[in-house]
Parts: C-alpha cells; structure tokens; sequence
C-alpha cells in the first residue's frame, strides 16, 4: 500500500483466483518490521505499452540486483524482459490536477453502504472463527479486520487488474518526475519490484500471473510485496501463505500487522470533542497533525473539550480533522489506536471510513447487538 491518497483513489479491479495469483506456497518465516502503506487498486486498460527493458537502465539494475538479492540471473532477465511499461500507471500516481476539496461525508458514503455492509455481514458469519480466532491471539477486534478487508477490496471483489510485474516495474523506472516526491517515491517502487522478485522466485510463482493494484498491492488486504514478506502469515495452517485464495490468511496477516503497529486491546479509536472557536488553539492543536501528541489535560488546556469515557484516558491525543467541503469539518479526538490504523494507509478519512465500517457491520452481527 502506497501512497495514501485515499480521499482521491477509488478501488475498482477483478476477483481474486487461486491457481495463478499464490504468491506464496512454501512455509512461511514470520517477520516484523517497519511500516508500509498501502495503495488502493484500480481499473486496467488498453494503453498502449512497450517493453520495460527498453530502457538500458533496466538491464543494468537486473544484472546488480540478481547478485546482490542472490536471484537466478537467467529467471530475472527472462521476468524482466517480459515486463511491460504501463503509461496509465504513470498517469494514476500522479496527484490530481485539479485538486478536489476534501468532503468526508462524500468520501463515507462510498464505503458505508448497504452492499458493503452485507458483503461484510456475510464474510464476518462465514470467517467467524478465523476472526475470533485472531482476535484472542493479536487482540485486534474482528470487526477491525472486517473493516480494514472491505474498504481495501470490498471482501475479495476488487483485488486489482494489473500485472505487479509491470505496475512495480513502471513505478520503479519509470515515475513520473511531475511527482513532488518522485525521487522518494521511486526508491520505494524499486525496492518492492526488488521484494515482488523475490516472493514469486522463492515460491515458485509465475510473477507474470500475479495481478493486484496499479501500485503493486496484493490480494484480499492489499499488502504490497514488502508487507507481505513483513507480516503475512499462514492463518490456517496449510502451510503456505495465500492472500488471494485464503480469508483465514488475510484475517490473520492484518491482525499480525496491527499488533506489529502496537494496537492498544480494548482502547478506543477516538472520542468526541468540541470546540469553541474563540477559545480554541487551532494552531497548536492542529500542528502535529494525526500523530497523538497531547495528554487529556494539555489538549482541553487548548480549548479542546473532551467528556465522559475520554476524561479518563490515560495516553496521547490528536485532534483529528475531516473536511466536509464547503461546510464546516468535524472533529474527533483520535488515540494511539487511531493512528494504528493510519499506519495502513496514511489518511485519517480511511481510518475513520474503516472505523465505521466495522462498526457497521458490527450492529449487523446478531451476537454483537
């Protein structure tokens, strides 16, 4: 996952199939590290392309990488002389031109609705005890992992269209240099080509049958190939790591990556707050944005009213602002666990629409009413 451009990036794409797209056959080795985002997926299409390997700086890097990655240079050259350069891809990750107002109630709105909410309904009932499974193993409530699943690809349904090999390797040569951050940002899409290479040789894997998103992310929780390796786990024990064909393995790779971002069990997500804009101090409030930097009392000393359960809390607060386009935002005050999920995809509007979202489908549940 990507760039965090969730308050743009629709996730449209195919279903997932076993057979072609399991990165990951051979047992596992579970892993934690640092953090990766993920990025959304979207529609292919019929631009044309050309060969990756046109550009000289490809050959090159296929030479060092193979060595310094301790890859089959003859399997890389031949992957990579495959790999096709997608202009549409280059296209997608750029901001858009036209910046568009930030409206939260339009953003939700695409992600807790009614076909959401029964699709999450209907895999909470079938997957229960994988989730409640995960939930007393990582304590990641099951409605989270319900959540973070249907927004990132509506429960399976929309898991990308995009070969990664050529996705990664369009990002990885070929960024756009129109990107305020294209350096940056090329470094990472190489270093999950790097990742992407290495999976499928390790696995067996045909790396050009791998679809996912126009950034890379793979299967059912969108991980690109670098989280995949960090933190997928073999959930149901088959011994192999599936993303595509296994819910039990999405369920518990996504409580295996929260519990790696220090999700607090039992902690709430946020809390209400209001302000009162004589006596509130925006600035400050506002300055270190969605990370929890404030106690209870520094953040009401600013003018930022809590009540109830929230005069209690013990850890760090943010104030957490969402843009309601023309009207005036909302606000709530957002905690360690908040932030957790920001860790997914850096984007309060997407940690808010998956927090409604499972809580959601939540009230749905009839042993959760």
């Amino acid at each position: 996952m990507n760039a965090a451009q969730a308050q743009a990036t629709e996730k449209k794409a195919n279903k997932p199939g076993k057979s072609s797209q399991q990165v990951q056959k051979k047992p596992k080795k579970k892993n934690k590290a640092s953090a990766h985002k993920h990025a959304p997926s979207s529609p292919s299409s019929s631009a044309t392309t050309a060969r990756l390997n046109a550009n000289p700086e490809v050959g090159a890097w296929v030479q060092e990488a193979a060595g310094r990655l301790q890859l089959d240079l003859v399997w890389t050259e031949k992957t990579m002389a495959q790999a096709q350069r997608l202009p549409l891809v280059e296209k997608l990750v750029l901001p858009p031109a036209s910046p568009v107002a930030k409206d939260w109630a339009a953003y939700r709105a695409r992600f807790i609705e009614p076909i959401r909410i029964q699709a999450g309904l209907r895999f909470w009932q079938k997957h229960q005890t994988a989730l409640e499974r995960a939930e007393r193993e990582y304590g990641v409530p099951a409605s989270l992992i319900v959540g973070i699943i249907g927004v990132e690809t509506l429960y399976g349904q929309n898991t990308g269209n995009f070969r990664v090999l050529d996705a990664l390797g369009t990002l990885a040569f070929h960024f756009p240099l129109a990107h305020p951050r294209a350096a940056e940002r090329q470094a990472f899409f190489r270093s999950e080509l790097e990742q992407f290479l290495l999976l499928t040789s390790r696995s067996g894997a045909d790396p050009l049958l791998v679809k996912g998103s126009y950034a890379g992310a793979l299967g059912l929780p969108q991980f690109m190939p670098s989280s995949w390796a960090k933190f997928a786990v073999d959930f149901d024990g088959d011994g192999r790591l599936d993303l595509f064909g296994s819910p039990a393995d999405a369920i518990g790779s996504v409580a295996n990556y929260f519990k790696a971002f220090q999700w607090r069990p039992g902690m709430p997500t946020h809390y209400p707050v209001t302000l009162t804009p004589s006596q509130t101090d925006m600035d400050s409030l506002m300055a270190p944005d969605i990370l929890p930097t404030f106690s209870v009392a520094s953040f009401m000393a600013k003018g930022a009213a809590l009540e109830g359960a929230a005069l209690a809390h013990t850890g760090p607060l943010a104030l957490i602002e969402l843009r309601n386009g023309p009207n005036a935002p909302s606000y709530v005050a957002g905690t360690e666990n908040f932030y957790a999920i920001t860790r997914y995809n850096w984007s309060s509007y997407y940690a808010m629409a998956v927090i409604e979202l499972a809580e959601a489908v939540a009230r749905e549940m009839p042993t959760k009413r």
